[in-house]
């Protein structure tokens, strides 16, 4: 996996992957009214269905954790779990997909994180399905800090918290 991280980051000659997972071209037909539509989830047309259709897709099958790519940069989202969060002291910061960013809410080490992951590990009434995410994180981060052509790096992130659900928000700033 180490050797994966690692040529997954690396930077390629030419234009930069937009998506992380294996793709291809494909050339379709759709109405001018669809694309609106789909503009109004990303501006990327591609992107738009791809977000669309990974809300429908199963999460069976799917890592638990995983490495979402951006050029030479990579997060790990997750499946969100509120055994991650209590057992760990991360927050987890919803994405579109169903799937979730870490984040901290006090000062945590790369080091400190992937120490919780491995003593919750040991606890034999962990659930069989945390068990998957915890392990999948704690590898994550143990190949990205034996991988030579890897940093890990701990960043702060902007979160928009509201008692109300978003939604709200959001209809309000896209009619302004």
């Amino acid at each position: 996996m180490a050797a994966k991280i690692g040529s997954t980051l690396r930077r390629r000659p030419g234009r930069p992957r937009k998506f992380a997972a294996p793709s291809r071209a494909v050339t379709v037909t759709l109405p001018d009214d669809v694309i609106e539509v789909l503009r109004g989830v990303d501006q990327d047309v591609s992107r738009a269905v791809a977000r669309i259709a990974a809300r429908h897709q199963s999460n069976h099958g799917r890592p638990a954790a995983e490495l979402s790519v951006f050029g030479r940069r990579a997060v790990i989202t997750v499946r969100p779990t509120p055994t991650l969060e209590r057992r760990t002291g991360i927050s987890l910061v919803p994405l579109t997909d169903g799937r979730a960013l870490i984040s901290f809410d006090q000062p945590t080490t790369i080091e400190e994180l992937e120490l919780l992951l491995y003593d919750a590990l040991e606890d034999p009434h962990l659930a069989a399905d945390d068990r998957r995410l915890f392990q999948e994180i704690a590898s994550i981060l143990k190949h990205a800090r034996r991988s030579r052509d890897v940093t890990l790096l701990r960043r702060t992130i902007i979160v928009l918290e509201s008692p109300r659900a978003m939604r709200l928000m959001h209809g309000r700033s896209r009619r302004q």
